[in-house]
């Protein structure tokens, strides 16, 4: 598996992938899961992948062989939405030729990219190609895709990320949904990469690679986390009684009551507000 994630903002893109690849729990590898494709002062293409690695080199390699052969290539496509054509052409003709072993294997055929970048003039692009060679385009109402195990990085990219956010900003949060995956899923592992683009540079303009001995990534694991703590415990806990309060779980406007079974043919016992009984927890419950 592996966790990826990209930002549209209006200053430009952020793009940071891990590089953990697994065939079980025995069998760990590090592999690169982010490609740049750059013509300096024309065009600057980012491609990050997630799903079967084989199939994830096979389109990489198809996207090559493109530019040999001739026609449409991501090299001369006039806008970012016909270069994202060729790269779906390329998960396409990957399929067609890899599937039919797969299934035979019973594979699933299983690849996730995010592709973006600035071609010429035109504005910073990003897009999210699927298994089948289509794509969406990211927007203002969510400026960024996440592939992989995406599901533990989202919420602070919900809370923080707006277009008009800056790549600064956008960075640390991504690092930051980074050390939330990598805190709750061991298949996403360092090293990482993380690429900043600036609108109309036509050039990567920051690039890291981050291991396990960098320093600000390591600052961002313990601040977060100690942050975290500190929030956490500034938050009032809840209050079961007085219901007249604000902070109440249990205000008087509702009747609360759990959703109880009964034996068959029973008796129906007159059960007392749970809150009722909290204001003096030593009464005991009738039966």
């Amino acid at each position: 598996m592996t966790y990826c994630v990209a930002a549209r903002l209006d200053s430009g893109l952020v793009f940071l992938s891990d590089s953990r690849t697994n065939a079980g729990v025995d069998q760990i590898s590090v592999f690169r899961k982010m490609t740049v494709f750059e013509r300096p002062g024309e065009r600057v293409m980012v491609l990050m992948t997630s799903g079967n690695l084989a199939v994830s080199q096979a389109v990489l390699h198809a996207l090559a062989r493109q530019h040999d052969e001739g026609g449409d290539t991501i090299w001369n496509a006039p806008d970012l939405f016909e270069a994202t054509r060729c790269v779906g052409a390329a998960v396409r003709e990957v399929y067609r030729r890899e599937a039919p072993a797969l299934h035979e294997q019973g594979v699933d055929f299983n690849v996730n990219m995010i592709f973006g970048g600035q071609i010429g003039a035109e504005q910073c692009r990003l897009f999210q190609v699927y298994s089948a060679g289509n794509f969406i385009e990211a927007g203002a109402e969510c400026p960024y895709f996440q592939i992989g195990e995406a599901k533990y990085g989202k919420p602070i990219l919900d809370r923080v990320l707006r277009p008009d956010t800056s790549l600064d900003e956008a960075a640390k949060c991504a690092l930051i949904s980074m050390d939330s995956t990598l805190r709750s899923n061991i298949s996403v592992g360092l090293p990482l990469d993380l690429l900043v683009y600036d609108t109309n540079a036509l050039r990567v303009t920051h690039f890291a690679s981050i291991d396990e001995h960098n320093e600000y990534f390591r600052m961002i694991r313990s601040s977060w986390g100690e942050r975290l703590r500190q929030v956490f415990a500034e938050i009032p806990d809840p209050l079961w009684t007085n219901p007249e309060d604000p902070g109440s779980l249990v205000p008087t406007s509702r009747v609360h009551q759990p959703l109880r079974v009964e034996p068959v043919n029973a008796p129906h016992p007159s059960y007392p507000a749970p809150q009722v009984l909290a204001e003096d927890p030593g009464k005991d419950q009738p039966n």
